[in-house]
């Protein structure tokens, strides 16, 4: 794979110097001759075909997404160290599942899936590069080429990869995250495809928390514990880590004459093979936290998940009726492990694997600012049955102000980790047939550059599946009796002043029926204020100023390491806290400089906080970094 690499490297590095601007395609202009081309020729491509371009201003949104997922992180609640995992401060559910996700979720939160991998077009060779420090002796850093080789031909190259020591015992982070991919267009703009490779491994040591006698310690926060080292975690011998390789490809045909504005008849195919690999290791057994064990040492639980994936569709779209596709494909999957676990009275499984069948189809039409959008999709199988339909209504009035409604129905199995899970602990042994997840959702979502934006949703699931203790307190998977209700409010709105700007978020919930199994904050909230302005002759550009973060106390979930789940308790409630940052932020030519010194208030009265119970949340630190964006 190094070797690889260093020629891929190479490859793009004798293609960056090979090309010459006149290369910009004809129908786009520079501003001068032998000039650097405009920004909005840099243009930034999602699987799904939407289209956005290079961003290189300052705001606060980019503040907001300057972090190690590199996405405004506001309904997620970090751990102490980077790399971790997060708790959810809000229920969020992919409502266009049909067949069951790989389990250990709680690490999935920096896995790069299929929706997260762009794709682009550029006049000339881009390079962005991001760095930011972390709490404890390492760094994080995000590499990224392309490069248009031709008109036609799009490449590109990143990596992703952190190092975090973190300031409690036994809490090293280690992650990479590899992506290449291409683009293709044909001269006759009858065939496009896109296609990528991702490599990623994803390494936490856990350490179960802290020990009963330092959760005390650290509540009470006596100044001798000050040095978060000296804390007594429950132990300082495991590691998990999530693997995951997966090959790309959609490309697609266009039948008709490309020239035809009112017919248009294409066929499209997608490739997705996609391997997953979770593996905990312990070098002795925690017995008085995980219960029982087979081995009393060199425990080691590996989970493995391969899955083959193609759909074909057809096409057809007319000027007056809108684009319709119908769908239609195969899924070969294998999960398990390579034991069978028997024991008195009962045989648990290693495998989960067959094939799928499916259908479905899509309709899109636009009648001027109006639209409208359906997706379905039906399994075709006894064993993993399952089906969405969602429909989408909007208007646009431009391109930063519109309206949306939306409905969702979708059924699908709960995620692997709960139909069956093999483990050196006995009582993590299970397999289940669990009943489909059956989920409804009504939506509406108003943006605003005037106004701001307002998201509002309710949403019921039956059959809710989630971990919990048992009446012996060890973690088990579960299905909910009754209906879980949900209903969602969310709030956005800039305020700009001149020298002086303010940008506030807010989040109402409330779980209507269910609580108990689905526990949230009321109340989530951020406000940031700020002054900005030009400095040296307008050579740089700065934001500086606070932002809040709030959220409401409620029953907070757990983590399990053996797992990687998280699990709801109903024993204490938890959060209730403020954190404030404080931020300098500038913007030198294409450079943004980021430098902040975050949860300021615990300087003045210490930490004694929680992301999860049992683990702290982050203390007073001084973090930096930047984003650059380099053009040849």
């Amino acid at each position: 794979m190094k070797k690889l690499l260093f020629y891929v490297i190479v490859f793009f590095t004798v293609q960056a110097w090979a090309q010459q601007p006149n290369q910009i395609p004809e129908n786009k202009t520079l501003k001068e001759k032998d000039t650097m081309p405009t920004i909005d020729l840099y243009k930034i491509i999602s699987v799904k075909n939407d289209t956005t371009f290079l961003d290189t201003t300052l705001t606060i949104l980019k503040d907001y997404k300057f972090n190690y997922l590199r996405k405004d992180n506001f309904e997620l609640l970090p751990f102490s160290n980077t790399g971790q995992t997060y708790n959810s401060l809000s229920y969020q559910k992919d409502y266009k599942k049909t067949f069951p996700l790989f389990g250990a979720r709680a690490r999935h939160f920096n896995f790069m899936e299929v929706e997260d991998i762009d794709y682009y077009h550029v006049p000339t060779p881009w390079t962005e590069l991001y760095f930011k420090t972390v709490p404890e002796q390492g760094q994080q850093l995000d590499a990224f080429f392309t490069i248009n080789t031709s008109r036609n031909l799009n490449m590109f190259i990143a990596y992703k990869g952190a190092r975090a020591l973190g300031k409690y015992q036994h809490i090293l982070t280690s992650t990479g995250n590899l992506r290449l991919g291409f683009s293709y267009d044909s001269d006759n703009e009858k065939y496009h495809a896109k296609a990528h490779f991702v490599s990623q491994d994803l390494l936490n040591q856990e350490n179960g928390g802290l020990t009963d006698q330092a959760i005390e310690q650290y509540l009470n926060k006596e100044p001798e514990f000050d040095d978060r080292s000296v804390l007594e975690v429950n132990f300082e011998n495991a590691e998990s880590v999530l693997f995951g390789k997966r090959f790309f490809l959609d490309h697609e045909y266009e039948l008709t004459n490309v020239v035809d504005s009112i017919n248009k008849i294409s066929l499209e195919h997608i490739f997705d093979f996609s391997y997953e690999k979770f593996v905990f290791r312990q070098q002795s057994a925690a017995n008085n936290i995980f219960g029982e064990s087979f081995e009393s040492s060199r425990l080691k639980d590996i989970t493995k998940f391969e899955k083959l994936f193609n759909e074909v569709s057809a096409k057809y779209s007319n000027r007056l009726l809108g684009e319709l596709a119908f769908k239609a494909g195969h899924t070969n999957y294998d999960y398990g492990y390579n034991s069978v676990y028997i024991k008195p009275g009962d045989t648990i499984g290693n495998r989960i694997n067959g094939n799928l069948l499916h259908i479905g189809g899509a309709y899109k039409k636009m009648i001027g600012g109006f639209g409208l959008e359906a997706d379905a999709k039906l399994n075709l199988s006894d064993e993993f049955p399952g089906n969405y339909l969602a429909a989408t209504a909007f208007y646009e009035f431009d391109k930063e102000n519109w309206i949306r409604f939306g409905i969702n129905q979708n059924s699908s199995a709960p995620n692997l980790n709960f139909l069956l899970y093999q483990s050196d602990y006995v009582n993590y042994n299970w397999q289940n047939d669990f009943e489909n997840e059956v989920s409804q959702r009504i939506f509406g979502d108003f943006r605003s550059r005037k106004f701001g934006s307002l998201y509002g949703s309710i949403s019921q699931v039956e059959n809710y599946t989630y971990f919990a203790p048992n009446e012996e307190g060890m973690v088990k998977p579960f299905q909910a009796g009754e209906q879980v209700r949900y209903l969602k409010l969310k709030a956005e709105k800039e305020f700009d002043l001149g020298l002086f700007g303010s940008y506030n978020t807010v989040m109402y919930q409330n779980v209507l029926q269910g609580v108990g199994v689905l526990n949230l904050p009321e109340f989530v909230t951020r406000n940031s204020i700020y002054y900005k302005d030009h400095w040296f002759e307008k050579a740089l550009y700065l934001q500086t100023g606070f932002t809040l973060k709030y959220f409401s106390k409620y029953q907070m979930n757990g983590y399990d390491p053996v797992l990687a789940e998280f699990y709801v308790r109903n024993d204490q409630e938890q959060g209730g806290y403020p954190v404030v940052d404080y931020f300098f932020n500038g913007k030198v030519d294409k450079a943004r400089i980021f430098f902040k010194l975050e949860h300021l208030n615990a300087l003045l009265d210490g930490n004694n906080n929680f992301s999860a119970p049992g683990y702290p949340y982050t203390d007073f630190l001084v973090r930096f970094g930047l984003v650059w964006d380099l053009f040849l």
